[in-house]
């Protein structure tokens, strides 16, 4: 009578799987047998782990990452030139403390998305706030968002975001109206969060996307200063793997006969 109260208050208090925890442990003859300090330790750390679980769970469907990646599955091959220590530092996130970005170029096809996704993963994991967008596709809500009154509600969301990532920079010039709304978002998050930038140009060629270079001067300049940079290159890991060659089943045939 007494476990079944205990179960329904801790049910009661939203403590579901602590209460799952003592059940389980009343019928385990080999977990009673323990001190009271380990068998509410064991409840204490399973209470722990499922929030710790769903908070990282809601982190990464809030997070939208193009990509399922992972740190530990990046490709080190050689003809990548990508740094293992490199990333094992960037990794630590101390550049996202210090509010500082990250910026990935290079060919189409190299893995800069999964690069910034692996990344976006791990910062999930470790409880910071991410948000992916294709640049295409930030603008074209922000453009929306001036119609229909939404714009700078999502402006305050993207300045909560501690790790915002923005990819397929520049695959097309911006116009005046897109490069002043791209500074508004960048400008409210300088000095307080980062961002990671994926390009197939590299930095130097971006001022001439800009239709006011005075906007391109503005955004550059909050965006690159503090940059760490990563270029991954080698072959394009979109290309299929070449498939073995088939045999003439007629001509195997006929050589049977």
């Amino acid at each position: 009578m007494l476990e079944y109260q205990t179960t329904e208050k801790l049910v009661g208090m939203r403590l579901s799987v602590m209460s799952a925890e003592y059940r389980r442990q009343m019928e385990a003859p080999d977990v009673r047998n323990l001190s009271f300090e380990e068998r509410f330790s064991m409840i204490v750390d399973a209470e722990w782990l499922a929030r710790e679980n769903n908070r990282t769970e809601k982190l990464l469907a809030r997070a939208k990452l193009r990509e399922r990646a992972s740190l530990t599955d990046i490709d080190f091959d050689p003809a990548r030139k990508l740094d293992r220590a490199e990333i094992a530092r960037l990794s630590s996130f101390l550049w996202v403390k210090e509010a500082r970005n990250l910026i990935v170029t290079g060919a189409t096809g190299t893995g800069k998305t999964y690069l910034a996704c692996a990344f976006g993963d791990a910062a999930c994991r470790m409880g910071i706030k991410t948000r992916y967008y294709r640049v295409s596709r930030l603008l074209g809500d922000l453009s929306v968002g001036r119609g229909d009154g939404t714009y700078n509600r999502l402006l305050r969301t993207l300045k909560m975001v501690q790790l915002l990532i923005l990819d397929d920079f520049g695959l097309s010039p911006l116009s005046a109206d897109q490069g002043r709304d791209l500074l508004e978002v960048i400008e409210d998050r300088a000095g307080l969060t980062s961002t990671v930038i994926c390009a197939q140009l590299p930095v130097s060629e971006w001022h001439a996307l800009y239709a006011d270079s005075t906007i391109a001067d503005a955004i550059l300049d909050r965006l690159i200063h503090n940059a760490y940079r990563l270029t991954p290159e080698g072959p394009s890991r979109r290309r299929c793997p070449p498939q073995p060659p088939q045999e003439d089943t007629q001509s195997h045939a006929v050589r049977q006969g």
